[in-house]
């Protein structure tokens, strides 16, 4: 679960992690009266959306004056933001951050996230900060310091102390680093996090070290257990079909392509997308009904694929393990019924009553394309797409 910039500064506040004082306004008004509440001479108008790259989309300004935060609310507010991370649907800005502005002598990266490989976690600090640290890593590698952290043990304070140098701090500013670090890792471990990323951590003219922006992901399965965090859930961030999904309880993620997938196993279901992909076409999502999928499952599947105008076919996946296939292939004609399936139908099916399952779909009266192997399964689907 993602949340918002202004959500994850006031998480890192209650650690003892330094960021600039803020606001939140959801009406040009509000903006302005937040600039004059903060005082100074410049104040940082940000659009809040689950995107990075704002600025590049002019989802944030400088603004000199009260008045001038309230000029720039207002050109941001109700806009649909487009940056790398959003696509080309963009995403509307419903609230703005005004944020005091910060003397900035230099801008750093900090990342904490799970490393998988190591079972530690990864405490990543680069000197190029305010850029992806995903093209800092293709470009100049070097230039990315790290850290592995045993989270049964924690972060030591020697690890802190050499990304501190590493990054070039004195040693005040190092001390600094290192309390800001702490905490940023209090947080991640307390709040079950999945990735901590300050981008930029900016170092001041006066040698304060502050988070100028933030954002935090947290795991999923571990939301129940933190009834505060769930609350910062903002669904008109989410992508109303994997909203939806949500509530039906299918695993779904909406794709780029053209070829609508359901499947039942997480395994299988992402090596149905690799055949689609192998096979020349472009799946337009991931979908995992489970291993306990029925056929109220199979319709509402058939509903959540077809809400996206892209898709021009539909590739059914089936491996009837505790499910039996002739269960689904019910379900499966029910649904294409019910929704006035007008995409073609790609129907593969193995495991338990897998024969009889096909001759369901055979004798009715739908023009289902049958598939035995997941190879022919997915250049039918390509096929009836209209790829090769």
């Amino acid at each position: 679960m993602n949340v918002h910039e202004y959500q994850a500064k006031t998480l890192l506040r209650e650690y003892g992690v330094a960021v600039p004082p803020g606001e939140l306004a959801t009406t040009p008004a509000e903006a302005e009266a937040a600039a004059r509440g903060l005082g100074g001479d410049v104040v940082v108008v940000k659009a809040q959306v689950h995107a990075g790259g704002r600025g590049k989309g002019g989802g944030i300004k400088l603004a000199k004056s009260p008045g001038e935060a309230k000029q720039a609310a207002s050109e941001i507010l109700g806009m649909t933001l487009v940056t790398p991370q959003t696509g080309s649907a963009g995403k509307l800005v419903r609230s703005v951050y005004v944020e005091a502005g910060s003397q900035i002598a230099r801008e750093l990266y900090l990342g904490v996230v799970l490393d998988r490989a190591s079972e530690k976690l990864a405490v990543i600090a680069s000197t190029e900060g305010g850029m992806e640290i995903e093209e800092v890593a293709a470009k100049t590698p070097e230039k990315i310091l790290s850290e592995y952290v045993d989270p049964n043990v924690g972060l030591h304070g020697f690890q802190a102390r050499k990304l501190g140098f590493g990054l070039g701090l004195d040693g005040a500013q190092v001390k600094k680093f290192e309390a800001f670090l702490a905490g940023l890792f209090r947080l991640f471990v307390d709040k079950d996090a999945s990735l901590a990323e300050i981008n930029p951590l900016v170092v001041t003219g006066d040698g304060e070290v502050l988070a100028l922006d933030c954002k935090l992901n947290f795991d999923d399965s571990a939301l129940y257990r933190h009834a505060a965090i769930r609350e910062l859930y903002d669904p008109e961030e989410e992508d109303p079909r994997e909203r939806a999904a949500k509530e039906l309880d299918l695993a779904y993620v909406g794709l780029d392509g053209d070829i609508g997938c359901m499947v039942n196993g997480a395994g299988l279901a992402m090596a149905t997308l690799d055949m689609i992909t192998v096979c020349g076409g472009e799946p337009a999502n991931f979908l995992d009904c489970g291993g306990g999928v029925d056929k109220e499952t199979v319709i509402q599947a058939f509903k959540l694929i077809l809400a996206d105008e892209n898709v021009k076919a539909i590739l059914v996946n089936i491996f009837g393990g505790i499910v039996r296939c002739d269960l689904i292939a019910e379900g499966v004609v029910a649904g294409a019924e019910e929704v006035g399936l007008s995409v073609p139908l790609v129907v593969r099916l193995q495991g338990t009553n897998a024969e009889e399952g096909r001759k369901i779909l055979a004798e009715s009266d739908l023009a289902i394309i049958p598939a035995e192997t997941l190879q022919e399964a997915g250049e039918k689907a390509v096929a009836a797409a209209g790829g090769r």
